[in-house]
């Protein structure tokens, strides 16, 4: 089953020498999951202050600087994964360096028929 892990925490808590160590470690932590057949996609977002926000209302677009919502901790990024199991994906998102200062959402990606996914 494929899982999304997203990564929130507050773009503030790091220091740019912890954030070029959390860097190092999730790449680290990629070739893992590449190497044991889990890896399937990730990648670290902009400051949320480079986000744009879109909605359709009544056929009418509105678009908005910043993110979607004002929160004390942002999405800072995404992995990727397939698991066996919760209890799999679980183990895995323990691993990723930013849950020791943020939090990993796990999600089950819904397997549409045609929707065409890698492995």
């Amino acid at each position: 089953m494929k899982y999304m892990m997203l990564i929130y925490g507050d773009e503030n808590a790091w220091t740019q020498s912890e954030l070029e160590d959390c860097y190092e470690e999730s790449l680290q932590l990629v070739e893992q999951l590449r190497a044991s057949g889990h890896y399937l996609s990730s990648a670290p977002l902009h400051s949320v202050t480079t986000a744009t926000s879109i909605q359709v209302r009544d056929g009418k677009k509105i678009v908005t600087d910043g993110p979607f919502a004002e929160t004390r901790e942002q999405l800072g990024g995404y992995y990727l994964i397939d698991a066996e199991n919760l209890d799999e994906a679980i183990a895995i998102a323990e691993r990723i360096p930013a849950a020791g200062k943020g939090t990993v959402e796990i999600r089950p990606i819904v397997a549409l028929p045609g929707l065409p996914l890698e492995k």
